[in-house]
């Protein structure tokens, strides 16, 4: 069927969202937004659907929801025997209109449904699949994507992210099932809260979650009349009790939350982009940081599983990477651990390929391996998994990602911005105790390994010819890698889609022992390295960089030359 039969079908049936119709009406006879919101439907993955608000079988709608909801269904009916699954929202636009239509479309289908009676971190659905025991989760967030964006993240009965073999065959599911023609079950939400099939979670699920956030403390107390000064935005998002709730529990009694960005709101009218990573979002936080002279500035975004941090210098606030802050993690946890005497044997940490390399120098001056994975936190979820499968999860110690995602503790399998502010808030106690400010100890970790600067470039792609001009780069750089990157020799190809390494030193090859991916690395001499990779979630291809110096001088020299090599070699 082509667009502009698809158009006239939902422009005749879709009639349950007065704001579809408005749209469907103000589109008519414009063929180039019609093909725009039907030339494709919405991809379903391991990170689930993730598309524009709006009409149409590219948009995020009630439609499309309840018709990836009714693939779900039918997957679990034919998997388990009574199944349940776990649903929460984010702030975002029409995230609780799409939470209940989840619902109400699993109710219909025969299956439990435990919903949140409002909004809550990604991390706690995490939570409630393993605390309920439930078969699946629903998250619906757009995580730090701008306002125009909504999204539903699915959950296996480990608390992980979807599989790859669990979201093909949910996919498959869903592309039997026809928007308008009868194929998708409902019932009204309350008739599922009567007749049992929906109740709402306790809030004790929500207590005993901060009781195993709690438990991942390093030590305890350390912030009771610690004088430590936290400036707290959620940024519009779920983070804002919980956050809030765990830090009083620690002892944290100084917050001043950014009184803008305090209540939920799915516009984020004062930062139109609301991720962490990003300076501009971070504004109102740091003009209050100034204001107050805070100690740190904590940020999660808007699902609450990251969170950014601006530490207090000398002069002014000094904005962390995700790399600086999982780093100074990851050194505060292993070398307290080793002087408390609560270091477990054979300690494993966990990281994703494009984050930095610092970590395995941490890693080996403590003893604690360290897993390399694809990047997507259900790849370090399924590293506890395997360790808990041998009943070695105590093993398990800390697990991050460049972009801002950080997990102490194996209670949830996804990232966790609530543990991570606790974490955050108790180390840079610790560190004010003995007179040091954040900003000292990343200086003092740079001077004893090396100065690691990471940088990752974001190239946007909107759009069909978007995605087909990010496929042309990716398959171009595969049949022509560089041998040389802004002057440093290529050591080494890495090509994780077709899971091969080659050394370009002694034509050595060797095997990937990951699932494939498309993803281009290459190492250089120096110890420096290029990652390229399309979004899985995003129409954007990222590049990260890696580079090594002496001095953070040298460092960041090396990574603006070679970003400007990567931008001439992928002619963007």
């Amino acid at each position: 069927m082509n667009t502009e039969a698809l158009f006239n079908v939902w422009l005749d049936n879709a009639k349950d969202d007065s704001d579809l119709i408005s749209e469907l009406e103000s589109i008519k006879g414009n063929e180039s937004e019609i093909y725009e919101r039907f030339y494709r439907e919405l991809g379903f993955g391991t990170a689930g659907l993730r598309g524009v608000l709006g009409a149409g079988t590219n948009r995020m709608n009630v439609y499309t929801v309840r018709r990836a909801t009714q693939g779900l269904a039918n997957f679990l009916n034919q998997k388990y025997d009574h199944p349940s699954v776990a649903i929460s929202h984010d702030s975002r636009i029409k995230a609780d209109l799409f939470a209940r239509e989840a619902a109400r479309v699993l109710a219909a289908n025969g299956i439990k449904v435990f919903i949140s009676t409002e909004l809550q971190p990604t991390p706690v659905v995490s939570y409630a699949v393993r605390e309920l025991k439930t078969d699946a989760g629903i998250m619906v967030t757009a995580s730090h994507n701008p306002a125009k964006y909504n999204g539903y993240k699915c959950y296996g009965n480990d608390g992980c992210q979807m599989t790859d073999v669990s979201a093909n065959a949910v996919f498959e599911e869903i592309k039997n099932v026809d928007y308008f023609n009868g194929d998708i079950k409902l019932i009204s939400f309350d008739e599922g809260l009567e007749n049992g099939l929906i109740e709402w979670i306790s809030d004790s699920l929500y207590e005993s979650y901060l009781d195993n956030v709690q438990a991942q403390s390093v030590n305890p107390g350390i912030c009771q009349n610690s004088g430590l000064k936290v400036v707290y935005t959620p940024l519009n998002g779920a983070g804002n009790k919980l956050v809030r709730k765990v830090l009083a529990r620690i002892g944290v009694e100084n917050i001043v939350i950014v009184p803008e960005q305090e209540n939920p709101d799915g516009n984020f009218t004062t930062c139109p982009y609301p991720n962490p990573e990003i300076k501009e979002a971070l504004a109102l936080g740091l003009d209050l940081c100034e204001k107050e002279q805070a100690d740190l500035l904590l940020a999660t975004d808007p699902d609450s599983d990251r969170v950014g941090i601006a530490v207090k210098t000398k002069d002014g606030y000094r904005l962390m990477s995700g790399n600086e802050t999982g780093i100074m993690l990851i050194n505060y946890i292993l070398s307290n651990k080793k002087n408390n005497g609560t270091l477990p044997a054979n300690p494993v940490a966990v990281k994703t390929i494009v984050t930095s390399k610092l970590v395995e120098k941490i890693c080996d001056k403590y003893g604690c391996e360290l897993k390399n994975v694809l990047t997507g936190f259900k790849y370090i979820g399924e590293q506890i998994l395997l360790l808990e499968q041998k009943k070695e999860e105590n093993r398990y110690i800390f697990g991050f990602e460049e972009s801002y995602g950080y997990l102490a503790g194996t209670y949830v399998r996804d990232k966790d911005a609530v543990v991570a502010s606790m974490l955050i808030c108790e180390m840079a106690a610790y560190y004010r105790q003995q007179g040091k400010s954040l900003d000292e100890v990343m200086n003092s970790i740079y001077e004893e390994y090396g100065y690691y600067i990471n940088q990752t470039e974001s190239f946007e792609f909107e759009g069909s010819a978007g995605m087909q001009k990010m496929a042309d780069i990716m398959s171009s750089l595969r049949n022509s890698h560089p041998t040389k990157i802004a002057g440093y020799q290529v050591t080494n190809i890495a090509d994780y889609l077709n899971s091969y390494s080659k050394s370009l030193e002694n034509g050595k090859e060797e095997t990937i022992d990951l699932p494939k991916s498309n993803v281009l690395s290459y190492s250089l001499e120096g110890g420096g390295a290029a990652i390229v990779r399309p979004s899985g979630t995003e129409p954007k291809i990222k590049v990260y960089i890696t580079a090594v110096g002496k001095t953070n001088d040298e460092a960041a020299s090396a990574a603006d030359k070679m970003v400007k090599s990567m931008v001439s070699i992928l002619g963007i």
